[in-house]
């Protein structure tokens, strides 16, 4: 079957991908250098004995007037600011020196695992350094399975460490705002948030650009060896979501038993033995319950959330490489998953600025109604870019291999709609589920926008059946 070629050329994908990494790279870098802004150190003294700056009084002048902290009498700047400096110092030390110990243990495990990755692919063949006949490519020969079992470890240790460093950046930006952002509380909700939210920022940006740009190098390198065997190369590039998945295990449960156990010793020790007032900095167990939120919460959620996008890129990118464009060479349109993950970067990038420079968070009932906006307004934006990747990127019609038979598939075309009005009335009411399917198959642009928005709508229902600022949580709670 002949298919058309995708509009957009090779050496476009191949320079969008990587710039669209590069930006967010950049765009992170820029947050952090925003956040670095706010000093934790005394500001010199003027007259009169209080810090330069005016202290929580400055920032009723930017038009943030609701405070989130009542500062203690008898508590100047110069004080605050050296206790915040030493908290967030024990916070950032334990939560370093946790991660440090952790990542022992996970690279002994990624070493163990990836040897039985070598071992069990390289054994399919029995070890052997000859081409194989393709699987889905009939009459062509692929890569011996020594190499891809090499290859897969390879893989899987990038994935690994991708994962790690992904988590520990997040904790280290944490730790590096959390005194910042209290100290910006002092001054008013709107810096608070600001600052809080581009912290949040710095590590989804890096934690996404990092994991695209480490996926394209390695699938350009790997294609060195490859050359056309599309099939092998994308099957050895499926250690990389493994791998990613494999060290997020470590960071959420390692993790997350620890700040539940310093969490409910800090309870016990301070409020039954001591009297000591929760959330309380000379209860050092408290320091240990913050140390472990930054390294499960943060960290284990940073290399969790990379696992999922890891895993799922390269899931999609095994089904091309069966597809018509494995089989034909089509790098665009095997390139797809990583340019929506292209476009998703510099979508976020319009998003962040709402929130940041565009609109200004003044109360504390604005922190929810603006993350909502975020949402909506990213989803709105995506929806774009996955249209405009989906026509430029895919060819008019495909095919993709399915329980043993190339099946044509349409990137925007369904068949559902060349009929009349009629005909699609008494389709979509008579053969409901029949007409879901076919849109749902025929459409892969569709697909793709379904899935985004069906995210958004599980997050609003979620929220809906979970907050007490809802009548269906009220009426239950009087109950």
């Amino acid at each position: 079957m002949v298919v058309a070629a995708a509009i957009l050329p090779e050496l476009a994908t191949q320079l969008v991908v990587p710039v669209a990494a590069a930006v967010g790279i950049a765009f992170a870098v820029l947050q952090w250098v925003l956040v670095s802004k706010v000093k934790v150190a005394p500001e010199p003294r003027g007259e009169g004995g209080s810090a330069a700056g005016g202290g929580a009084g400055a920032g009723a002048k930017d038009g943030a007037s609701e405070y989130l902290i009542e500062e203690e009498e008898g508590l100047n700047d110069h004080n605050v600011v050296l206790k915040c400096a030493e908290i967030q110092t024990a916070i950032s030390e334990g939560a370093t020196s946790f991660l440090f110990t952790e990542y022992k243990y996970a690279g002994g495990f990624m070493t163990v695992f990836a040897v039985l990755i070598f071992v069990f692919l390289g054994s399919i063949e029995g070890f052997s350094t000859k081409s194989q006949p393709c699987h889905y490519s009939v009459g062509k020969t692929c890569k011996p399975a020594l190499a891809n079992a090499a290859f897969s470890t390879i893989a899987f240790v990038l994935g690994a460490v991708t994962s790690l460093v992904s988590g520990f950046l997040g904790m280290k930006i944490a730790t590096y705002a959390n005194a910042r952002t209290t100290l910006e509380a002092r001054k008013g909700v709107g810096k608070a948030f600001i600052v809080a939210f581009r912290s949040g920022a710095v590590m989804g940006f890096l934690l996404a650009a990092s994991g695209l740009f480490v996926l394209y190098v390695a699938i350009n390198l790997f294609g060195l060896y490859y050359g056309d065997d599309w099939e092998g190369l994308f099957e050895a590039i499926t250690g990389y979501g493994l791998g990613g998945s494999s060290m997020a295990l470590f960071g959420r449960v390692g993790g997350g038993i620890y700040t539940k156990a310093a969490d409910v010793g800090a309870d016990l020790v301070g409020k039954v033995e001591r009297n000591i007032p929760e959330d309380d900095p000379r209860n050092p167990a408290v320091i240990a319950d913050n140390v472990g939120d930054n390294v499960g919460d943060i960290a284990g959620m940073g290399s969790d959330l990379f696992g999922s996008y890891a895993e799922s890129s390269c899931a999609a990118l095994v089904v091309a490489s069966i597809s018509s464009f494995g089989i034909n060479r089509e790098f665009t349109p095997m390139m797809y998953p990583l340019l929506i993950s292209s476009v998703g970067i510099i979508a976020c990038l319009i998003t962040t600025l709402f929130a940041t420079d565009f609109f200004e968070v003044k109360e504390v009932d604005q922190i929810e109604p603006a993350l909502k906006k975020q949402l909506i307004i990213s989803t709105a934006v995506m929806t774009v870019g996955i249209a405009l990747v989906s026509w430029l990127g895919l060819p008019y019609t495909f095919t993709i291999f399915n329980f043993g038979a190339q099946k044509t598939v349409h990137s925007w075309y369904c068949h559902l709609f060349n009929s009349n009005l009629y005909k699609f009335v008494q389709t979509l009411l008579i053969k409901f589920m029949i007409s879901l399917h076919l849109i749902f198959y025929r459409q892969l642009f569709l697909c793709v926008a379904v899935g985004l928005w069906a995210g958004l709508v599980i997050g609003f229902i979620t929220e809906y059946y979970t907050s007490n600022a809802y009548r269906y949580l009220q009426f239950w709670s009087y109950i």
